[in-house]
C-alpha cells in the first residue's frame, strides 16, 4: 500500500476515512482501493467511542469495500470477539433483518446509518432484556444466541414492539423480519458453524417485515409455556436451498400484531 504522507491526509475530506473520533482524529482511510483493504486488516484494532461509532464506521468501510470492487472475507468474523463466551451446545438463534434495506438506503442515502443504528439499538435491547447474546451484526440483520428457546421468543416480540415504536427519518416505514431456530452448532474461534446457523437464516429471509416465524424445533421448545396471548400458527413444511431436509414453520401471533402475511418468500412448500 503507498503511504499516506501528512500533507496529503490533510487534504483529505473526512469522508475519505471510515472513522473521525469526537476530537477530530481521522482513522481508517478508505480514499483508494489499497487503502480500503488495509483499514478492513486494521478495523478490529481501532479504539471506538462506542457500539454506534463501531457500526457508523463498519458501514462506511463496507460501502467503500463495495465500491471498489472489493470482497471483506473474514471481516466481520474476525470482529465476533470468542471472549464475549458465547454459550455451548443446545442453543437458539434468532436472526433479524430489515426488509426492503436497499429501497431505504436508496431513500435516505447518508441517513440510513443513523436509521441502521437505531434499528440496531432495540435489537440489542431486545436481546439483552431477554438474557440473550450478540452474535454478530452483518450489513443490515444482527444474529443473537440464546440458551433458552422462551427467552428467544420473548425477545423476537419485544423488538417487532420497539420497531413500531418509530420515529424513523424521513417518515419511513421501517420493519423486521425475525427468524427463530433451534439446533447444536459448533463453536469456533470465528463463530458458530453448522447447519442449524444456515437454517436460521433461511427462515429469516423468507420472512416478511413485521412477521417472526419458528422452526418446529423452537416449537417444541416453547409450546407448553408460551405467554399469555401468544399463539402459534402452523406455515407447513418448506424445502430451503443448501438445507438437507424440509423444515415446518409457525408463525408467532401477539396481541395488537400483524397475522396476515403473503407466503413465505425463497422457499419451496414440501409435499
Amino acid at each position: 500500500m503507498p503511504p499516506l504522507r501528512a500533507k496529503q491526509r490533510a487534504q483529505l475530506p473526512d469522508s475519505a476515512f471510515a472513522y473521525v473520533d469526537a476530537r477530530g482524529r481521522r482513522r481508517l482511510p478508505i480514499h483508494d482501493a489499497s487503502h480500503v483493504r488495509n483499514a478492513l486488516a486494521r478495523f478490529s484494532q481501532v479504539v471506538f467511542e462506542d457500539d454506534d461509532a463501531r457500526d457508523r464506521a463498519r458501514l462506511r468501510l463496507l460501502r467503500a469495500a463495495t465500491k471498489y470492487g472489493i470482497q471483506p472475507i473474514g471481516f466481520i468474523s474476525a470482529q465476533l470477539e470468542p471472549q464475549r463466551k458465547l454459550p455451548r451446545g443446545q442453543v437458539t438463534f434468532l436472526l433479524a433483518d430489515i426488509e426492503g434495506s436497499t429501497e431505504l438506503l436508496r431513500r435516505l442515502g447518508d441517513q440510513y446509518a443513523s436509521l441502521l443504528t437505531l434499528v440496531r439499538r432495540r435489537v440489542r435491547d431486545g436481546v439483552r432484556r431477554a438474557g440473550g447474546r450478540e452474535a454478530s451484526a452483518r450489513g443490515d440483520d444482527v444474529f443473537a444466541v440464546f440458551e433458552q428457546s422462551s427467552a428467544a421468543l420473548e425477545a423476537a416480540l419485544a423488538i417487532q414492539q420497539a420497531m413500531e415504536a418509530g420515529p424513523w427519518p424521513e417518515s419511513v416505514t421501517v420493519r423486521l423480519r425475525i427468524g427463530l431456530h433451534r439446533g447444536r452448532p459448533a463453536l469456533t474461534d470465528t463463530g458458530y458453524v453448522g447447519l442449524s446457523v444456515h437454517a436460521a437464516a433461511r427462515i429469516c429471509f423468507a420472512a416478511h417485515g413485521g412477521q417472526v416465524v419458528m422452526s418446529s424445533a423452537v416449537r417444541a421448545a416453547v409450546v407448553d409455556s408460551l405467554p399469555d396471548g401468544v399463539s402459534l400458527k402452523r406455515l407447513g413444511t418448506w424445502r430451503f436451498r443448501g438445507l438437507p431436509e424440509p423444515v415446518e414453520l409457525f408463525q408467532v401471533a401477539a396481541p395488537d400484531r400483524p397475522t396476515d402475511f403473503p407466503p413465505l418468500r425463497a422457499a419451496v412448500p414440501a409435499p
